[in-house]
Parts: C-alpha cells; sequence; structure tokens
C-alpha cells in the first residue's frame, strides 16, 4: 500500500543514523581501546533501565492503567522512558491508546496491514498529518509526565547519552571511559532498544497464535517475549488490557510482570489488576470452538453444549476460589481448636477444593469431546457440500 506522507526529516535521520552512529563508534572503540567487563555491564543496565520504562512504564502503567506506582518509580520511568528516545509518555501513550481503540483499521498509527516495516517503524519516520494528542487527559494531569512532555530531548540526552557516559567516566576513568559509556550505554542500547520494542508492533502482529481472539491481528510468541521484555504474549494483552501481565502464567517470560510484581513488595506499586482465569479460561474455550468451526454454520445444540462448558468452568474457578479462601481463613483460625479438630477440618477443606478441581476438570473434559463433536459435524457438512 502507498502512503503518501511527508518524510520527518528529524525522526528519519535520527532512526537510520543512529544505527550507523552505533556500528561505526563500536569498531572504533574496539579497535582504539578494545573491551572490557565494564562496556557491556553499562549495556545491560541501561538496557533493562530504559526497555522496562518503555513496556512497564509506559505501557503497562501509563497506556493501560494495569496498576499504580508511586511517584518515584514513575519518575524513574519518565527518565529512562525519555532515555528510550521514543517520544514523552504523552505522546506515546496517546498513540498507544489509538491503536487499541482502532486496531487494524485506517486510524491505527501503526497499523500492520498497511505492511511490517510501517508498523515497525516508518510510522515514525514519516508525517501523517497534524499530531493528534488525545485520550491522555489523566497523563496530562501527572506533574512527573507534564514536565517530561515539557523537556523530553533534553531529559532524553543527559539520561540516555550523558549518564552512561559519566558512569564510564567513573568506572574506568578518563575520557577512554566516557566513550565506552556512551557508545554502549548510549548509541549502541538505543539502537538496540528501539528494535526490541518496535518488533511488539510489527512481528507481534505477524506471527504466533491467536488463542484468545481472532478479532484483530495480535499474536503470541513465546520466542519474540524473549527479545521484547514479555511483550510477545500480545493476542493476551490485546485481549485483557487490563492485566499487569502479558505471560499470564507463571512460567511465561515477562521480565515486566517480574519487575512490577517485586516493585509492589517494597511499596513502589499496588493494586495489579488480573484477569481471573475462569475469564482467561472461558475465554479460550470460545475462540478455539470458533476456529474450529471456521464461520460455518453450527447446530444449535453444539452451540448450547459450548454455553454449557463455560457456565460450569466458569462456576468451578468461582467455588474453588471461594474454598480456598476458606482454607486460608480457616488456617489463622487453627490455634483456637484442639489438633484432632483441625485435622478433620482441614480435611473437610481439602475435600471441597477437590472437589472443585474435579469440576473444572469435568468442564474441560466435556469441551474437549464437544470439539471433537464439532469436528465430525464439519466433516459431515464437507460431505454434503
Amino acid at each position: 500500500m502507498e502512503h503518501r506522507n511527508s518524510i520527518n526529516i528529524i525522526n528519519s535521520s535520527f532512526l537510520v543514523g543512529m544505527p550507523l552512529l552505533a556500528l561505526f563508534s563500536v569498531i572504533f572503540y574496539s579497535l582504539e581501546y578494545g573491551i572490557s567487563w565494564v562496556e557491556p555491564i553499562i549495556f545491560v543496565v541501561f538496557y533493562f533501565a530504559c526497555g522496562l520504562s518503555i513496556t512497564a512504564g509506559y505501557h503497562r502503567l501509563f497506556s493501560h492503567r494495569t496498576h499504580k506506582a508511586a511517584w518515584p518509580m514513575r519518575l524513574f520511568y519518565a527518565l529512562f522512558g525519555a532515555a528510550a528516545f521514543q517520544n514523552s509518555a504523552i505522546k506515546w501513550c496517546s498513540d498507544h491508546r489509538r491503536h487499541h481503540l482502532k486496531t487494524d483499521k485506517e486510524e491505527d498509527p501503526y497499523s500492520v496491514k498497511k505492511g511490517f516495516m510501517w508498523a515497525h517503524m516508518v510510522w515514525v519516520m514519516v508525517d501523517q498529518g497534524e499530531e493528534i494528542v488525545e485520550h491522555v487527559e489523566d497523563l496530562q494531569a501527572d506533574r512527573i509526565l507534564a514536565w517530561q512532555d515539557r523537556h523530553i530531548f533534553l531529559i532524553g540526552f543527559l539520561v540516555g547519552i550523558v549518564l552512561p557516559g559519566v558512569a564510564g567516566f567513573l568506572m574506568l576513568g578518563g575520557m577512554h571511559g566516557f566513550l565506552g559509556g556512551m557508545i554502549y550505554g548510549g548509541f549502541l542500547r538505543v539502537v538496540i532498544v528501539h528494535h526490541a520494542t518496535f518488533l511488539v508492533n510489527s512481528a507481534a502482529h505477524t506471527w504466533g497464535t491467536q488463542p484468545y481472539s481472532t478479532a484483530n491481528t495480535s499474536r503470541d510468541s513465546p520466542i519474540l517475549s524473549f527479545f521484547t521484555f514479555g511483550e510477545g504474549y500480545h493476542n493476551f494483552h490485546h485481549t485483557f488490557q487490563a492485566d499487569y501481565r502479558n505471560g499470564h502464567k507463571w512460567y511465561h517470560w515477562d521480565p515486566s510482570k517480574w519487575w512490577i510484581k517485586v516493585a509492589s513488595w517494597v511499596g513502589m506499586t499496588k493494586e495489579l489488576h488480573r484477569i481471573p482465569k475462569k475469564s482467561i479460561e472461558s475465554q479460550k474455550m470460545k475462540t478455539a470452538f470458533e476456529k474450529k468451526s471456521e464461520g460455518e454454520d453450527v447446530s444449535n445444540e453444539l452451540q448450547a453444549k459450548l454455553t454449557q462448558c463455560v457456565l460450569q468452568l466458569r462456576k468451578g474457578f468461582t467455588e474453588l476460589v471461594k474454598r480456598r479462601d476458606e482454607y486460608k481463613l480457616a488456617k489463622l483460625e487453627r490455634r483456637k481448636e484442639s489438633k484432632e479438630a483441625w485435622k478433620r477440618r482441614k480435611e473437610a477443606h481439602k475435600v471441597r477444593i477437590k472437589e472443585c478441581k474435579a469440576r473444572i476438570a469435568e468442564a474441560r473434559k466435556d469441551f474437549k469431546h464437544l470439539m471433537q463433536s464439532l469436528k465430525l459435524d464439519m466433516k459431515g457438512h464437507a460431505t454434503v457440500a
């Protein structure tokens, strides 16, 4: 698709020039000074500080309000988010909220329907008309973010380029140290963080699975999560935007959720929102049924069975949460009972919990049978056709 937009000279020069600057400066520095253990450490520290400021800060906190954060954490995100050179939080979130409201439509600022490279970076390199900043009144009222928006380029330069140079100077000494810190923690790190986070707009809408929804191009990719601070579980995110996790299972690679969770232990974050497991799994059931039916007419009987499976599953999870809460409360009161009485009560709680799990397992089993029936039904339609 042809994009009739004018080139943004500043953005284009930066996105093309920075990789070239990083490449030539790394080669020059390596030949002139070699590489010690210090430069990689500076790179890694600034890589995570800036990357997490975009994913956990700009994205999950500011754009989607999946949790709340204390002012030192918001200031950290403002400083190192500016150092990522991806615009101010206010303007970034304006674009991102529009992306979610208009995913894959013409109004989507980085719709992958306009091409992989468009979604990846070209959309930043062209002027798409007058800049629109909307739906961010809550962020504009935040004094930290309003300050960052006014001084975004100065903050970005000082924190993203000068500060890693200062770190190198303190650790290695002299101009040698300053250059090493600036090149590895500044130039090279900017390029890597850029393209790591850009992949969320391009690759996460191109490759992967759609277990939770087929309503848009978003996809889940565990492999992509390793390069995007956990943002690769993108189909889950588009379906459940209010969840502070993108990888909702404990073993999903999602450094951003771990950062947010650990921060809650020291009071830097709070009110971490999690979508209930019953909502996640029931949505997964509905999507699997929808994909298997492939838009064909499905009998009312099979539709009714799907509804029954979903209701049974949700009821089982609701009861399970209730029974576990009762068990936790009973544990707090166990000192009031004799050892024998507590043993009997404990067993009763475990039996009730086990019954809830059995109902959930039964719902999953019924759904598996339903999918097999649907497959046979689809084969029958194909034979008739």
